[in-house]
């Protein structure tokens, strides 16, 4: 990593604030394509550590996630002031989106796609030579209005056999689309639920559930590893089952980390 020193007014540097080591691999395998001129000079897995990395490094920018443990992103915006421009990763769209374009702040929702990051990255190098801007208004708005959004679903009520069974999300490795209902795969079991998995995509958490094929959304705390052959069709393996899920190139920018 380039040391604090030398590192130049304009010079495209940058720190990756997220709890989900997977999450920061694929941003910053995603940032490499989009500004690859962008160095990333440190890591962190909550906003304490964050604000530790900026002032160590002396990153132009720092890329945050809102939801994270010990200090949050918007309580780590609030401490950084002016010391570099914010970027806000989050999964909650339909609560802050219209939010951050008031502020004019940039913002990435999770899964970052290509199309968003170059704007994001276009719009960061002319800015770079600036000031960054202040956030404290829209820190404080953020801060009112995303507790107050619906929460991710937690709860599935799912057929299994002649019963029905309430599963909590957070045991589910995978949602799968099968003819008419879609399969709900644990890890020792599987059941059917009726809602599509366009349906489940809007209201699980996109933090921990990404859509990787038009059926298939996969837990990211149950991926093992993630493998690409010489095609470049990627397959992810889950810990502990035998399967592997297909990564549509349409999804294919998720892991381009790996």
């Amino acid at each position: 990593m380039t040391p604090a020193s030398a590192q130049g007014p304009d010079r495209a540097s940058a720190v990756i604030a997220d709890d989900e080591p997977l999450l920061r691999a694929s941003l910053r395998g995603a940032l490499r394509e989009a500004w690859p001129e962008l160095e990333i000079v440190g890591e962190a897995a909550n906003g304490a550590e964050a604000l530790h990395a900026v002032r160590e490094h002396r990153p132009r920018v720092a890329f945050l996630d809102i939801e994270m443990p010990v200090m949050n992103g918007l309580e780590a915006a609030r401490e950084l002031g002016g010391a570099a421009h914010v970027v806000f990763v989050t999964a909650y769209d339909r609560y802050a989106i219209d939010a951050f374009e008031r502020g004019a702040v940039d913002y990435i929702l999770k899964p970052a796609t290509p199309e968003r990051l170059g704007e994001t990255a276009n719009r960061l190098r002319s800015r770079l030579a600036d000031a960054p801007r202040a956030l404290g208004a829209l820190v404080e708005e953020l801060a009112r209005r995303i507790p107050s959004g619906a929460p991710p679903l937690q709860w599935i009520q799912a057929s299994l056999g002649s019963t029905i069974r309430l599963i909590n999300v957070d045991d589910v490795l995978y949602f799968q689309s099968d003819t008419k209902y879609t399969r709900v795969v644990t890890a020792d079991s599987h059941a059917l639920v009726k809602t599509p998995v366009r349906e489940l995509a809007s209201q699980l958490d996109a933090r921990h559930f990404w859509q990787v094929h038009r059926g298939t959304l996969v837990n990211i705390r149950a991926i093992e590893s993630v493998s690409v052959d010489e095609t470049g069709r990627r397959d992810i393996a889950l810990r502990g089952r035998p399967e592997r899920l297909e990564v549509s190139r349409t999804f294919s920018h998720l892991f381009k980390g790996s």
